[in-house]
């Protein structure tokens, strides 16, 4: 999984999971600055374009289910010696984290769902983002032209207002295998994870841009009330940043760092 460990080896252990289309990568500029508090944990998924090219692609088994993908997060914490760490996922990475903390809530003192989502598909009384026929839509798209599509939605999910940004994440994106990129598109689109939410024990922070494209606020909000359980029943806490776009730590980084520390110190 091309883990790398940097940082403060005295600090809390603080593992950053990337979504889909991204790399270990995606942390760049975030990692420095965490990395001189923190001991952190980098690495790339099955389904990644980077592990793709260093040869350590997991062959199918990302399609089925985040749970193939909670299995391969457990295992590489066993492996590293990891216990009690902080979980910072973004995205569908979230949903992974908080699978794989019901499973084994030795590993997490602390998930940080960043853009999290268990549900991307409106429903009566729910809002998750998108129509069923947005989600054909795309998925037509993918299986049509895999490499015309990639820019595009690296544009729409990033936000145009930050070009830098947007050509890190299409690099990314574009580097996934075509068949992975459309066969992990389609589980996060029609997955339905809410009911996964209620059994998370650790303690939980979400994390959401004002106007996220690919998850709107509501979700936010929903995550919150179904998350009551987490911390001891405490609840999950909420911090918005006031950005567009779906990936904090490329188009707010410096905001995004302040956040985390004031999450992580607070432990």
């Amino acid at each position: 999984m091309n883990a790398r460990v940097l940082g403060n080896d005295d600090g809390e252990t603080v593992v950053l999971a990337h979504g889909y289309g991204g790399t270990r990568f995606v942390w760049d500029d975030v990692v420095a600055a965490l990395a001189a508090r923190f001991r952190v944990v980098v690495f790339d998924w099955s389904f990644s374009g980077a592990a793709a090219a260093a040869g350590a692609g997991g062959g199918e088994r990302y399609c089925s289910s985040y749970y193939a993908l909670a299995d391969e997060l457990v295992a590489l914490m066993d492996e590293l010696g990891v216990r009690r760490a902080a979980f910072v996922g973004h995205s569908m990475a979230g949903m992974i984290g908080c699978i794989a903390s019901v499973a084994r809530r030795d590993l997490f003192s602390h998930l940080v769902l960043v853009g999290a989502s268990p549900r991307y598909i409106n429903e009566d009384g729910y809002e998750g983002g998108f129509e069923r026929g947005d989600v054909d839509a795309m998925l037509a798209a993918v299986d049509a032209d895999f490499a015309a599509w990639a820019p595009r939605f690296a544009e729409a999910v990033v936000g145009a207002d930050h070009p830098a940004a947007v050509a890190m994440f299409a690099k990314q994106l574009g580097a996934m295998r075509p068949d992975a990129a459309l066969c992990v598109l389609r589980a996060v689109l029609t997955s339905d994870f809410r009911g996964v939410l209620p059994d998370v024990a650790a303690r939980c922070t979400i994390v959401h841009c004002t106007h996220d494209a690919v998850a709107p606020l509501a979700v936010a909000r929903y995550m919150q009330r179904a998350l009551a359980g987490c911390g001891g029943g405490g609840g999950a806490d909420t911090v918005v940043i006031e950005s567009s776009g779906h990936f904090p730590q490329l188009t707010a980084p410096k905001e995004f760092v302040k956040v985390l520390e004031a999450i992580l110190l607070d432990n």
